[in-house]
Order: structure tokens, then sequence, then C-alpha cells
């Protein structure tokens, strides 16, 4: 069966049902439903049972809960991410501190609602949205404060804001017409790619504490600006991995309270793009 590049989709309920609008128009992975996200790449697709709604739920699943639930998620990091902005621009001594407590608290929520089965849980999902927050609002502070090396300036901060609702949109329109399809080949391909991006990072990083620069993949030359773009493809093309899950959530009728899920998957790989770009357009900057 297909799965997804994000992990936090991957223990969510797939089963199949009748469903309600949709992400896709049918062209891009309908009724090819699998049994569960974490079954192996590339097994042949089958058949599943309808989906059991648990006692007391009140009725499936649909697209408007998916937008909704994204929008509370996204609007609750938002403003989190401006207050964390606004105190990191009155005391840039805090701006370290918010990525580092926000960054590693926001992984350790995304850790817990993956493996815990808590995807659907609002109040993990939107604690998330506040820490990870935190941490955007103060790394994007030090990618554009002249004290941290930034270029100065918060334009570069709208710029990327804009490129990746940008990405989102233009991916979302590519899964709709089907112009690729989701398939467990493609899917291979996403995941693959990731698992590398991650272990060059990693070697970068190891490679940094005896050479400076490390491997030069961060340090805003051109093996850097090609390896962000690399990333910044990768995190676009995982979109439509994300597409297709919650579309085949929607397809199974999962229970309303999945879309909070969805959202969490969504707002992961919103954040990973926005970083990777705001990175990007400081190379750019700082030259």
């Amino acid at each position: 069966m297909r799965s997804t590049s994000n992990p936090v989709f991957r223990n969510l309920p797939k089963q199949e049902g009748n469903g309600y609008a949709n992400f896709g128009s049918g062209v891009a992975g309908a009724g090819q439903l699998g049994q569960q996200f974490g079954n192996q790449y590339g097994q042949q697709y089958q058949q599943p049972q309808p989906y059991q709604q648990a006692p007391g739920t009140t009725r499936a699943m649909t697209i408007d809960d998916v937008v909704t639930k994204t929008a509370i998620t996204l609007g609750v990091l938002a403003l989190s991410a401006i207050v964390s902005y606004g105190f990191s621009n009155a005391d840039p001594s805090l701006a370290k501190w918010f990525v580092i407590g926000g960054g590693l608290i926001g992984l350790v929520l995304v850790l817990v609602a993956t493996f815990a089965n808590k995807m659907d849980n609002p109040v993990l999902v939107l604690s998330y949205a506040v820490f990870e927050g935190l941490f955007v609002g103060a790394l994007s502070f030090m990618f554009t404060d002249i004290s941290f090396g930034g270029a100065g300036g918060s334009g570069m901060i709208a710029q990327a804001v804009l490129g990746t609702f940008g990405v989102f949109a233009g991916m979302l329109v590519v899964y709709k017409t089907g112009a690729i399809r989701v398939t467990p080949r493609f899917t291979r391909m996403i995941v693959g790619a990731m698992i590398g991006v991650l272990v060059l990072v990693i070697g970068n990083l190891v490679a940094s504490f005896f050479i400076s620069g490390g491997l030069g993949l961060r340090d805003g030359g051109p093996i850097a600006i090609i390896f962000s773009l690399v990333v910044i493809a990768i995190a676009a093309f995982s979109f439509l991995l994300d597409f297709d899950a919650a579309d085949q959530l929607i397809r199974a009728q999962a229970p309303e309270k999945a879309a909070w899920g969805v959202a969490l998957g969504l707002t992961v790989t919103l954040v990973w793009l926005y970083v990777e770009i705001l990175r990007l357009l400081s190379y750019f900057n700082n030259d």
C-alpha cells in the first residue's frame, strides 16, 4: 500500500468508506486504500473493511474538518511565532532559548503524538503549535537580525511565508489534477530522499566539529544553495503523500477528530518547508 513520508500520518486509522468531499478528484489515489499506514512500501493494494465508528462518534471526517483544524493549528502557531519574534526583538538573548526550548519540546510532542497514537488529541496538537511557534518566531528573528549574522529587516520573513504557501497551493493543484500519481514507487523515492538528506545533515554537523563549514551544506556557498533547493523539492513532493493520506481518511469515513492528526501532519511539513526556504533566502541576502 501507499504510505506517507510524514511519520505523523502513519498511525492514523485508515479504512474504506463512501466518504465526503476530499482533496482529490479521484485521479490521484481513488479507491486504493490499504489496511494501515505502517505496512511495507510496495505491498499490493487491498480492499479494506469499512471503518468501525467508535461509540459516541458523531460523524465522519470531512474536508471542512481538515481545513478548519489546520487553520486553527496554523493560527495558534502564527500567534506564538509573533510573540516569540517580539520578545526576541526586545531581548535578543532570548532568541536562542526559544529556538532550543521550542524546538525540542515541539519535537517531543510530535513523537508522543506519533508513537502513543495521540494524533487526534487537540490539546497535544495545539500545544505543539504553541512551542513550534516559539521556535519558528525566534529562528526567523535570528535569520534576519544583524547581530546573529542575518541580513537585517523582516522582508525576508514575508517572502518565506509567501513562498511556503505558494508551494503548498501548487502541490495541492498537482495532486488534484493527478499530474503526479502517488504510488508505492513514488513513496519509496521520497522516503529514500528524506533519509539521504538526514544522513547528509548529520554528516555535515559532525564534520563541522573538525572542519570549518563542515561539508559545505550550510555555509551559504554554491553547494549549500543546491542542497537547500533539493531539500525544498523533497518537502514539496512530500505534500502529495500527505494529501493522499488525508484523502484516504476522508474516503474511509474516519472519525471527525482524526482531522486534528491531519492538521498536525500538514503543519509539520509546512514548518519544515518554511525553515528551509528562509535558510535559502538568507544565503542570497547575505551576499
